[in-house]
């Protein structure tokens, strides 16, 4: 009788962890399915240098890529001369430049934003064509 006790409690102490362990499961996988459905949010910053010319090209440039090419969006124009430290802490060593902090991974490009194709790669929006590709189609 013991070991009957025995197997029925092994038995049942088995069985609450699959369960829980598939329901966990099948959770994870609906979240992921959630997640393919969403775009990525992108995070931005713009590190400017007062009103140059250079730094009201740039962002001229973002904001028109940002609404053609980016259903979300956050973008922050900092002006360094105005927060040095901001600069700093990103490490920004010329202007203008952008962060793109998320989707993952970071990124930082530098100068007037005008080589739209260039950014659209950067950002991950675009992908490189092959040379192949481009001699073929």
């Amino acid at each position: 009788m013991a070991k009957l006790n025995d197997e029925n409690a092994k038995g049942n102490v088995k069985d609450p962890p699959k369960s829980k362990f598939r329901s966990a499961t099948e959770a994870f996988e609906e979240a992921l399915k959630g997640a393919t459905l969403k775009r990525a949010k992108y995070i931005l910053r713009l590190y400017v240098t007062g009103s140059s010319t250079r730094s009201l090209k740039a962002v001229q440039n973002l904001k028109r890529l940002c609404e053609e090419h980016l259903p979300d969006y956050d973008l922050e124009v900092i002006d360094i001369y105005e927060n040095p430290t901001a600069a700093r802490e990103e490490q920004i060593i010329a202007a203008p430049t952008l962060v793109k902090s998320l989707p993952s991974p970071l990124r930082k490009f530098v100068g007037d934003l005008s080589n739209t194709q260039k950014i659209l790669i950067g950002l991950d929006i675009y992908k490189r064509q092959e040379p192949e590709d481009e001699l073929s189609g």
